[in-house]
């Protein structure tokens, strides 16, 4: 089987780097750039010299929401985090000065593999086989990202554990208020219903909060995980907002159609895992409990709209021009439903 490694496309109109300001910051006689796909928050490049290749990461354009696209955090969590987790990208330079590009960036070195997005890439036959190995990959990646000490790696201060859920619904809360263009009553009731029935947190773990198949680089065989990107909101705290995430990006084939189309993976292929076999073998591999997983599926499921909101708004603001984000007020639509439905019924 031969299969189509990630590859980076012509950068999008209005998403431009300055290529000069690049390559006297990279001191390079000339620079190429390239743009990956994706990129609905912070966005990444590839940037060629005549002797390497890097990713470059920054803010998206039109950006007003600071602590969302923060290349400092992911700066020193990759920083912190390589010696211990050969998985995550190595930080090769950053930059806080924002003359030089217009956002603050950093670059890594380039990690090389297979990147399935919504559909496969050419060359991969999704058999039931497969795609059951792909979900056991991310769940079994989760646990292994988990399992990292993070007392005696003295990683703890990369986040504040304590407290940690209640801030992320309050935080989460006040940032849809703040982003809202449209009244979506199930926003306000959901957010409502994750503040009253808080979970007890089992002990913290780096939590990446924002685990998902395309933010995974696999390897050309498909059978491991090279490497872990998008590192923009990770932190130290409760590892079942990770695996609620993981949750809330898992469609399955008999979800409602509106919740189809914000799928972020082909995780309706036969043979995939369902999110309650995601969650049991999680329990499993990991020891945790899982009790409470609806809870965390739920507020996933709402953050993932607010993410979409945020996005909506900076499109109907004006301040970006990438058609794609004009369609969001749906995707937070279909979520907002699903959760509200979560509140209900339970996972």
């Amino acid at each position: 089987m031969k299969v189509t490694l990630d590859a980076a496309k012509p950068v999008r109109k209005g998403e431009e780097l300055d290529v000069l300001a690049l390559a006297r910051f990279l001191d390079a006689p000339t620079v190429e750039v390239s743009q990956f796909p994706g990129g609905h928050s912070n966005l990444t490049y590839l940037v060629r010299t005549e002797s390497r290749e890097l990713v470059l990461r920054r803010p998206p354009f039109g950006n007003t929401v600071k602590t969302a696209h923060d290349m400092g955090r992911e700066v020193r969590m990759l920083t912190r985090l390589q010696p211990f987790y050969e998985k995550a990208p190595r930080v090769v330079a950053s930059c806080d000065d924002a003359s030089v590009l217009g956002a603050p960036f950093y670059l890594m070195e380039r990690m090389r593999g297979v990147i399935i997005r919504r559909t496969v890439p050419a060359g991969i036959e999704l058999t039931a086989t497969l795609a059951r190995s792909l979900s056991e990959l991310v769940v079994d990646g989760l646990v292994e990202l988990h399992a990292i000490d993070v007392v005696k790696n003295a990683l703890v201060d990369l986040g504040k554990p304590d407290g940690f859920v209640e801030r992320q619904v309050r935080g989460w809360s006040e940032r849809y208020v703040a982003a809202q263009t449209d009244d979506i009553a199930e926003m306000r009731t959901v957010a409502a219903w994750l503040a009253a029935n808080l979970p007890a947190s089992p002990p913290p773990t780096i939590v990446h909060n924002d685990w998902k198949l395309d933010n995974l680089v696999l390897g050309e065989d498909l059978t491991r995980i090279v490497g872990v990107l998008d590192w923009e909101m990770s932190t130290v705290g409760d590892p079942l907002i990770d695996l609620g995430t993981a949750l809330s990006y898992w469609v399955e084939a008999g979800d409602d159609e509106l919740l189809k189309s914000v799928a972020f993976g082909p995780t309706t292929a036969e043979g995939t895992l369902t999110r309650r076999e995601v969650a049991l073998r999680y329990a499993a591999r990991s020891g945790r409990d899982v009790s409470h997983i609806g809870f965390y599926y739920a507020f996933a499921l709402f953050k993932t709209a607010v993410v979409a909101q945020q996005i909506y708004a900076r499109y109907k603001k004006g301040l970006t021009t990438d058609e794609r984000f004009g369609a969001f007020i749906y995707g937070v639509r279909a979520l907002a439903a699903q959760a509200s439905r979560v509140t209900e019924q339970g996972m």
